[in-house]
């Protein structure tokens, strides 16, 4: 007789799995599969030339076989200096929260947000407060996607922040809010990490449509799940965003050197080195599940629905031990992982069932899980 791994203590192969999606999104070298709403788009030919320049130069130096022991001992002191600069950085909550784009009001307006008491008044100043999601609102209501859902009689820009909140709603604004949030944060402006982005960005897209799914089944709180699904990227997105940073600071640095000596061949081992997905993909495992709450905490929202949710999951051995909020989004998260590693062809019939066993994915929400739409999140 089988023995049920339902909730148990993780095994090694839930692990595994949980650790090959990882991988997937941040070394793998395929492209995303395209969404509605997707990000970055401006960056995708500035990474296109980038991949192209670098595969030509790759094959100049593999017919010389001195520029190519000269690439290894450059490509090897540039990622080493790299790697010891993440370490030092990630070592220190202070220091990852330094260098990325989350303050305070972000998570505050997320509370409020998903409160059963929300009041505008004290929303807008918040977003106010923040530039780039005053922007966005702007720039989404003033949309033709959203022009119709505008009185008849309003066909001018709206460039007032108070009436574009109230032409939004409450019930927008909880959708809206929290993806520009995960949106911001994101990493940018970096075309060689388009990819990864991307692909992260996607997972949090399929995960939040997976726990929306979830709450309309089991008459939850709609609000709530859906931040915390969206946000459950946080501790992957500081990581990956504050390696990238350094790479490019580092890389640009030693790019200009090389440029400034005329030395060629220095310059082509410059120019294609790479960003150590793997050694991030191995931060990134060992610091975003702790991030999660730990940056929160160091926010002072120690007491907050999100922290205490991330935390149970980083720190909690036993699924079947979690409360009721840290279960559902487990069992959506489990399911964004899955959707991802099957249309990947990175898992097998056998290792899906096992994941949906250990998570106690029902066969009722199997089933209106599958029947989604998981290319576009409904904003609106």
């Amino acid at each position: 007789m089988a023995i049920s791994i339902a909730g148990g203590v993780k095994p090694g192969k839930i692990i595994e799995l949980e650790h090959r999606l990882q991988q997937q999104l941040i070394v793998g070298k395929g492209k995303s599969v395209a969404i509605a709403d997707e990000i970055y788009t401006e960056l995708e030919d500035d990474a296109n030339k980038l991949e192209i320049e670098r595969e030509a130069i790759r094959a100049r130096l593999d017919k010389q076989h001195q520029a190519q022991a000269l690439y290894e001992a450059v490509s090897s002191q540039l990622i080493n200096s790299v790697n010891r600069t993440i370490e030092h950085q990630l070592s220190s909550v202070e220091l990852v929260l330094e260098h990325s784009r989350l303050d305070e009001k972000q998570i505050l307006l997320l509370e409020m947000l998903y409160s059963k008491q929300i009041d505008l008044a004290k929303i807008r100043p918040l977003v106010i407060g923040l530039p780039w999601l005053q922007r966005d609102l702007l720039n989404m209501i003033n949309s033709p996607t959203f022009r119709h859902r505008r009185p008849k009689s309003s066909e001018v820009q709206v460039t007032e922040i108070k009436l574009a909140l109230n032409y939004i709603g409450i019930e927008n604004l909880q959708a809206l809010i929290p993806y520009f949030c995960l949106r911001h944060l994101m990493p940018s402006g970096q075309p060689q990490l388009l990819w990864v982005t991307r692909k992260l960005w996607r997972y949090s897209i399929i995960s939040a449509i997976a726990a929306q799914t979830l709450v309309e089944l089991h008459g939850k709180d709609r609000a709530f799940f859906y931040s915390c699904s969206l946000m459950s990227q946080l501790g992957n997105t500081c990581v990956i965003s504050n390696c990238a940073k350094m790479f490019d600071t580092t890389w640009g640095t030693w790019l200009r050197e090389a440029s400034a000596s005329r030395d060629k061949e220095l310059y082509d081992a410059v120019m294609t080195t790479e960003f150590p997905a793997t050694d991030v993909y191995q931060q990134a495992l060992s610091h975003s599940g702790s991030l999660n709450w730990q940056l929160l905490e160091l926010l002072d929202f120690e007491q907050s629905r999100l922290t205490t949710t991330f935390k149970a999951i980083d720190t909690c051995m036993r699924y079947a031990d979690l409360d009721e909020d840290a279960k559902l989004l487990e069992r959506a998260n489990c399911f964004a992982r899955v959707y991802l590693l099957n249309e990947a062809g990175n898992i097998s019939a056998a290792e899906r069932r096992t994941m949906y066993d250990y998570y106690e994915l029902s066969e009722q929400e199997l089933i209106r899980l599958s029947g989604q739409d998981y290319r576009k999140l409904a904003l609106f």
